[in-house]
């Protein structure tokens, strides 16, 4: 697959066959280190595509929570980039919290208690709803956003009170499979280069989200750092959001 080629058809033969080597990889990953998957399929799938497609692109299975930094195989293999099973994952992440970045590799008490958890949210998930004007304006502001927070800016948003855009920097089949609703554009970060400078000049605020937080928060600090001021992000990114999901695949 060329480099230059960020376009991966999701139902080509050549992905499926990756997809399935990558599962295979996943199952080898949790039996060596006594892993189990995230009780929310979602999360799995979403990570498992994106790690095939990675593979694809670049030749290893880099970690798709984060921005592939280097433009050549060099570029790359200079750079920190993470490689799955990463290794902030195996010696920090999955030891201090039960689960890696990007929530595919868990302990089996993480996964137990999370199960437990999404039955109880299923329950008796409340979310407090109608702000103000001004306090909707003064959401806005804030540089890391909840996903409760997103959801009342959207809500906002539909009443005149507030403008932005929201932004998803993921990846053209994450966002088939699962996107906010409300998401005006889709920004993938293997192409961070050819629109980078369409945000820094984007007049209105920004509002950027990925699957966990980490390529959208990486894109605002540098957006900041070229001095755009008015952009947040969605801290804990899709995984955690409770409003409505426009599911496609």
């Amino acid at each position: 697959m060329s480099e230059s080629n960020n376009t991966i058809d999701i139902n080509s033969e050549i992905f499926q066959k990756e997809l399935e080597k990558t599962w295979k990889f996943i199952e080898k990953v949790n039996k060596e280190f006594g892993f189990v998957q995230n009780p929310d399929k979602e999360i799995n799938d979403g990570v498992a595509m994106g790690l095939a497609r990675n593979k694809l692109m670049y030749g290893k299975r880099y970690c798709p929570c984060f921005i592939v930094q280097g433009k050549t195989e060099e570029e790359r293999k200079k750079a920190d980039n993470r490689i799955c099973p990463c290794k902030p994952a195996l010696e920090k992440e999955i030891p201090n919290d039960g689960v890696c970045h990007c929530g595919l590799f868990c302990t089996p008490e993480y996964a137990q208690k999370k199960a437990k958890e999404k039955e109880v949210e299923e329950v008796v998930h409340t979310h407090s709803r109608g702000l103000s004007k001004d306090e909707a304006l003064l959401l806005l502001q804030k540089e890391q956003l909840d996903g409760d927070e997103v959801e009342a800016l959207l809500e906002a948003r539909e009443l005149g009170m507030v403008d932005f855009k929201l932004i998803d920097v993921r990846e053209p089949m994450e966002y088939e499979m699962a996107h906010i609703k409300g998401t005006d554009e889709l920004l993938p970060t293997s192409q961070f280069y050819n629109w980078i400078d369409k945000l820094i000049k984007m007049p209105e605020h920004i509002i950027l989200y990925c699957h966990t937080g980490s390529r959208s928060y990486q894109v605002q600090h540098i957006l900041k750092a070229q001095g755009k001021e008015n952009v947040s992000n969605f801290t804990y990114g899709i995984i955690t959001y409770p409003g409505e999901i426009i599911r496609g695949i």
